[in-house]
């Protein structure tokens, strides 16, 4: 799995016009599912992304994650994180999941966050989609379950 994770003052996701998800303070995910991606990757990276310490503490210093700030989630499936572009001009989407695999893990993914006590919203999977959010800071970090 490839996450684009960007600290929000605020997000929301709209189709045709009509918002289906939307948050106050907390992170924006960009979330890509490849072929080979099982729950094991979904629950690793759930973890990691609700207890990584990218909020500013009273010092003004990263020291808190969004479980210390209650914050929450939107997350957006993403199938063109596993675009390839080294060739040619238009992108290779080859590694991207198919949708049926894709949608169950991303499922299973924010059901995960769900049980660690964080709040989800989502978007509509394989909707086009208008998402729109304020990057607070910029923070933005790009996350692989492939170490």
């Amino acid at each position: 799995m490839k996450i684009v994770l960007q600290r929000a003052k605020n997000a929301a996701v709209s189709v045709d016009a009509e918002i289906k998800g939307q948050i106050d303070r907390g992170l924006m995910l960009l979330v890509g599912v490849t072929h080979e991606d099982t729950e094991k990757d979904a629950d690793y990276l759930a973890e990691k992304i609700i207890n990584l310490r990218i909020f500013e503490d009273e010092n003004g210093k990263m020291n808190l994650s969004l479980k210390d700030t209650e914050g929450s989630i939107l997350s957006i499936s993403q199938f063109t994180l596993y675009g390839d572009t080294k060739k040619g001009r238009r992108p290779n989407f080859m590694e991207a999941a198919k949708p049926d695999h894709a949608k169950q893990i991303y499922d299973y993914f924010n059901e995960k966050i769900k049980t660690l006590g964080v709040h989800v919203q989502t978007g509509v999977f394989g909707a086009m989609m208008d998402v729109e959010f304020t990057n607070d800071g910029p923070v933005t970090l790009i996350m692989d379950s492939r170490v």
